[in-house]
């Protein structure tokens, strides 16, 4: 079997593929308690002849599929949860919700697990048919939006019999990720003082609120000291009652603390855990610190990239239809402060990418692919395939399944979720994913670069050392299936 017919198959599988994605979006179920989407996709691996395994590392909703054998071993990456507070009406150009206050796919997970299923069945079906050695792996991954569940997997080994990753994002571009991202943890701080009447005896009090608050406030001094990449947000979860004539016995806040890189992450971590130790000690209370998740910056592997840009390239992005293109003008219409596509790109790409955006500035849907341009930079944002990266070589693309200004965890893009853009998008990434795995299948001297790469860039950075401690484990909902 050729490249070309692995993915002529999934031209001819295209209604399945979306009517996978479509049922996730019908089904929005946010991190680790992702049970109707997992078994959405592990119910087609298996209809697709992949050795299905459930409950990955004890998390309930990973899984993984296998077929083949022999090296080298292909993992495909797949994502499939949803995001609080984000329910929306498919199909509409105005915010409406299904579900007041429900979940949505803002992030186009429902997209980015099935666009990975499908890179999955195409590489098997050319092992099967080629009858070549090799294996591919489709990874069911929870929790990328607030469990990390990734970096879990990987500090556990889950990933050390892949020699090459893959996956892909969705998005207002198609283009190749080739850049890093910004490490971060999850920090829970819990205070903890002694109630008391704030009129008559506040004396015999300890205000746990207080103590929050003098940590805030440390944190504010904090960040003109810290490394002007770095971000701190933060989250007060628990105030200790609305009650104001009652010393707060208790008081909670959440802290995301992000860098370049994991030393830096954990330097700024300690920093805040001392701050909060010191608002402790000043206000006569106790505090527990408590790490609830964190992800390592993306190491990227220009082998793969320029693997996954030419077949990009040489598979081309879809075509669409004038009816698309009105829905998508729609959608833009609905976002405020949308900044011209030639501005965008002149920012990453200069004057190039100025005459690019000009030439496409007229369409309500990005239809080209952006110059491959391998950067040392970090984007703002964070993801746990970084985690992946650091254990094996590890590259991603991003392609076009919204309108062009489309900003991520937003109504809008779950509006388009379910679109026609929405699924060539994904079909396409299955697509282009599937190509370059089958190129490393076809040239094991690909994934010897690809491997020597990684090595080297491991070995620069002094090795993977995950911001998990060895024994974390994901902190999961209680539910049907976790209580099992």
């Amino acid at each position: 079997m050729s490249k070309q017919t692995a993915l002529d198959l999934l031209d001819r599988k295209a209604e399945f593929f979306y009517s996978v994605g479509d049922s996730i979006w019908d089904h929005p179920e946010t991190d680790y308690t992702e049970e109707q989407s997992s078994a959405i996709l592990m119910r087609a691996l298996e209809q697709e002849g992949f050795t299905v395994r459930s409950g990955l590392d004890g998390i309930p909703t990973a899984f993984s599929g296998t077929y083949g054998s022999g090296a080298p071993v292909i993992g495909i990456l797949g994502e499939f949860d949803a995001l609080p507070g984000l329910s929306q009406k498919a199909g509409i150009a105005r915010p409406e919700p299904l579900t007041e206050g429900g979940n949505g796919h803002g992030c186009g997970h429902n997209l980015l697990g099935t666009g990975s299923l499908a890179a999955a069945v195409a590489v098997k079906e050319y092992l099967k048919e080629s009858g070549r050695p090799g294996t591919v792996i489709y990874f069911g991954c929870p929790a990328e939006e607030g469990g990390s569940a990734k970096a879990f997997l990987a500090k556990d080994g889950v990933f050390d019999q892949v020699d090459v990753a893959l996956s892909w994002h969705p998005n207002q571009f198609n283009g190749v990720w080739a850049f890093s991202s910004l490490a971060n943890v999850r920090v829970h701080y819990a205070f903890q003082g002694i109630s008391a009447h704030a009129a008559s005896s506040p004396h015999l009090g300890r205000s746990a609120l207080d103590a929050l608050e003098l940590m805030n406030m440390g944190v504010q001094f904090l960040r003109e000291h810290i490394i002007p990449e770095a971000r701190v947000h933060y989250a007060i979860t628990n105030t200790g009652g609305d009650a104001p004539n009652v010393v707060q016995a208790e008081a909670e806040s959440v802290y995301l603390i992000r860098a370049p890189k994991n030393s830096q992450v954990k330097e700024i971590c300690e920093r805040i855990n001392q701050i909060a130790r010191g608002a402790a000690m000043m206000t006569g209370t106790q505090v527990a610190i408590h790490l609830e998740k964190g992800c390592s910056n993306i190491l990227v592997n220009h082998t793969l990239e320029e693997i996954l840009y030419r077949n990009m390239k040489d598979i081309g992005t879809p075509q669409y239809t004038q009816e698309e293109y009105d829905f998508a003008r729609e959608i833009q219409d609905t976002i405020q402060g949308r900044v011209k596509l030639a501005d965008q790109l002149e920012k990453s790409f200069g004057e190039k990418g100025r005459q690019l955006g000009t030439e496409y500035d007229k369409y309500s849907i990005n239809r080209f692919i952006l110059p491959y341009a391998p950067s040392s930079k970090s984007i703002s944002g964070s993801s746990d395939v970084g985690d992946v990266s650091w254990v094996c070589p590890t590259s991603q693309i991003v392609a076009a399944t919204c309108a062009g200004g489309t900003a991520e965890h937003s109504w809008q893009m779950v509006a388009q979720g379910k679109s026609s853009v929405a699924h060539k998008g994904l079909l396409y990434a299955g697509k282009v994913l599937a190509a370059a795995a089958i190129d490393l299948l076809e040239d094991p001297e690909l994934v010897k670069a690809a491997k020597a790469e990684f090595r080297e860039r491991v070995g620069g950075e002094g090795g993977y050392q995950p911001l998990l401690p060895p024994d974390a484990k994901p902190s999961m909902p209680q539910s049907p299936m976790t209580a099992k």
